[in-house]
């Protein structure tokens, strides 16, 4: 979106200083003709047209400051008073809908300050409307005050000139309550840019570097007008100041909106709704926020929500997110959030992703210092259950979830997809990992679906990964089977472990034989996954082709999720390097690395999957034969032939259980509730799946020759 630059203080229109306006010559009316660089034509007002004017009980303090296009009707100004440079476009008799809503072109019953108003535009009821350019076909009814200041920065954290006290940027600060992970703000930001600047605090050099990138991107002079695009529509507002607003935006019933930029266009249109309240924040394209949301010093990424109350502060919610009737304070949010109670609390947070907060629960301060300095870490899939509470700091691997409780003591817990249970009759921790994979199955496989689906980012700058099985949580598995091999597991397989929680209590792991099968099956399911991605990717015909595009490294590499997107360690050092070393000079840079390390993913990845199979059976590339990758195939297809009858038996559960079934009379009122279980599209879905898969993999096999 295009910032329009009002001219210095003293030039046309109003003296910010002496507060008066001043006309000026000509030659100035052509040098503000190319603030908007619209290519239109405007001519003075004719005499003919002020006696229109005035007849409809208008006034201006000089009409000749009033600048209008050759299609400009002077009879649908009605009642309304102009001062400074005012430019209108065409004018006709006609109306303009929205839905249900028809109103007629023109200006009626309002104030109209230093504007430049485009072609066939409805103001009606605007109390008092100044240094702003509103684009063709917009819509603003009963406004009080619409407004842009002199010194708008809309909702970047820069400083304008005569601003030299870094007290007057505004900031985000996320992550923790004391500031010390604070990121400057500017439109356009990713949560990858985000996260690093809140990450990499012992690094001066580079936290510098990118608020020189910031301060780029941005002209320091004052003046700036206020920009409102085509077909937007705002009706019944309060204040609107220093806002700048896209295109096909529909706002409706907002209390306040103050230092903001709303991304919106034609096909991501965003729309904010009754007594919502907004400061310091910036918007991303095709957003919902309504009924009575507070957000103050934010930043929304594209297709998230904000409803029903809540209230979002210092924080920065991730693309395609969704929070209602709760308050987030202080947080870093990847994207795929949801979080929809209004009796969760989350503060003081970093949430990577594909998370979602149930009722009841309560991230909050911390409780064991002086200083409101603690913070959580929890890793993609986060998912803490019904009332949990959680002290600071806490640190939770890929797909962690809590049941209900009230955790005493902080957790450090390593192991992914693991559940969690504060036994408090046994006083004590228990841990069962691989949880998902042996009881949950439906969701951990639904959960890659939907968030998929629900992406509706149209420039997908960064590479989301959704996959629960990726070299992130893959990296998590194998750290965890080292770590319980050096366990003493029980004859009931479980065992003692210690530093997963800071108690005297015991923690103890349940079910391990049964979570270290499941993780070396899914180890080689990632692994054997990958190279079919491979082989359909660059169409091989022979297990030699496919052995040509399998590199194996000495050592299983590091992945960091940057942001959402799982970027490799040392890619991530270099990027560093570069960017202290200037050879990486702007956010559109690092912007360009994302995009680079996407493409370079699915390569990356395979890679990384290979080395991770060849650690698991302790061999080398060269061992890697046809009748191991046959031996891997074939066990592919045990692995997702358990999985896909667990999905189905996840499912079967709320079918076949008394306790379920109990609040039905009978049968036929349970199905016409919920449904058929044979009528899920879902599990539907998940047994094509299979047997395509089967019958590729059996294919192959004969194909092959294997």
């Amino acid at each position: 979106m295009n910032l329009i630059k009002q001219h210095p203080i003293n030039d046309i229109g109003y003296n910010f200083i002496e507060k008066k306006y001043i006309p000026k010559g000509k030659d100035e009316y052509h040098l503000r003709n190319l603030q908007n660089n619209n290519k239109k034509t405007y001519h003075a007002l004719t005499n003919a047209q002020i006696d229109i004017l005035i007849r409809n009980r208008n006034t201006s303090d000089n009409w000749a400051n009033i600048l209008v296009s050759k299609k400009f009707d002077p009879k649908l100004v009605k009642n309304s008073k102009f001062f400074g440079l005012v430019r209108i476009g065409k004018l006709e008799p006609i109306c303009l809908e929205f839905h249900d809503f028809k109103i007629p072109t023109g200006i009626y019953n309002s104030t109209i300050i230093s504007s430049d108003i485009g072609d066939n535009v409805c103001i009606e009821n605007v109390n008092y409307l100044s240094h702003y350019i509103i684009e063709n076909d917009v819509i603003l009814v009963n406004i009080n005050e619409l407004a842009t200041t002199n010194y708008a920065k809309f909702g970047n954290g820069i400083l304008k000139e005569g601003e030299v006290d870094e007290k007057q940027r505004m900031i985000i600060e996320v992550r923790n309550e004391n500031g010390g992970r604070s990121i400057i703000p500017y439109n356009g930001m990713l949560a990858g840019d985000a996260y690093m600047w809140s990450k990499y605090r012992d690094d001066k050099k580079l936290l510098q570097k990118f608020k020189e990138f910031t301060e780029k991107k941005f002209d320091k002079q004052r003046g700036y007008y206020g920009k409102i695009g085509q077909r937007t529509i705002i009706k019944n507002a309060r204040i609107i100041k220093d806002v700048l607003i896209g295109s096909d935006a529909y706002i409706k019933g907002a209390n306040k909106l103050k230092n903001l930029t709303i991304n919106s266009d034609g096909n991501r249109k965003t729309q904010i709704g009754e007594g919502c309240e907004l400061v310091n924040g910036i918007i991303g394209y095709g957003c919902r926020i309504f009924y009575g949301v507070k957000a103050v010093r934010f930043i929304t990424a594209s297709h998230s929500q904000l409803k029903y109350g809540a209230r979002l502060i210092n924080s920065y919610l991730g693309n395609n997110s969704t929070i209602s009737c709760c308050e987030v304070l202080n947080t870093m949010i990847f994207p795929g959030h949801e979080q929809h109670h209004n009796n969760s609390f989350l503060c003081a947070s970093l949430i990577m992703g594909q998370s979602n907060i149930a009722a009841g629960v309560t991230i909050g301060s911390n409780h064991n210092t002086r200083g409101a300095d603690g913070e959580i870490v929890a890793g993609r899939g986060f998912w803490p259950g019904l009332c949990v509470s959680l002290k600071h700091n806490s640190k939770f691997a890929s797909f962690a979830i809590l049941a209900k409780g009230d955790y005493p003591s902080e957790l450090n817990i390593p192991a992914p997809f693991c559940l969690i249970n504060n036994d408090v009759a046994k006083d004590r921790l228990v841990i069962m990992p691989a949880y998902w994979f042996l009881y949950n199955m439906y969701a951990l496989e639904r959960n890659v679906t939907k968030y998929h689906n629900r992406d509706k980012r149209e420039y997908k700058i960064q590479n989301i990964e959704y996959d629960y099985l990726a070299p992130d949580t893959i990296n998590e598995v194998f750290e965890a089977l080292n770590t319980f091999s050096k366990l003493k597991i029980s004859d009931q397989g479980e065992a003692v472990i210690d530093g997963w929680e800071n108690a005297k209590r015991k923690t103890v792991l349940i079910k391990l034989p049964e979570a270290i099968k499941v993780y070396e099956e899914i180890i080689q399911l990632y692994a054997c996954s990958q190279m079919l991605k491979t082989i359909d990717a660059n169409k091989i015909q022979h297990f030699d082709a496919l052995k040509k595009q399998l590199h194996a490294k000495s050592k299983r590499s590091n992945w960091l999720n940057i942001g959402g997107q799982l970027i490799l360690e040392e890619e991530m050092s270099a990027l560093k390097k570069e960017i202290k070393s200037n050879k990486i000079k702007s956010w559109d840079d690092i912007h360009a690395f994302y995009q680079k390390q996407g493409k370079n993913y699915d390569k990356d990845n395979l890679s990384h999957s290979f080395t991770c199979l060849l650690e698991l059976w302790n061999i080398d590339s060269k061992q890697f034969t046809p009748a191991l990758f046959k031996k891997l195939l074939q066990q592919m297809l045990i692995t997702k032939e358990w999985m896909t009858k667990s999905i189905y038996s996840t499912r079967e559960k709320d079918y076949s259980s008394p306790y379920r079934k109990m609040v039905y009379e009978n049968n036929e009122e349970m199905l016409q509730v919920i449904g058929k279980i044979d009528d899920n599209t879902f599990i539907q879905d998940q047994n094509t799946s299979f047997d395509q898969l089967e019958k590729k993999v059996t294919g192959l096999i004969k194909k092959w020759k294997l």
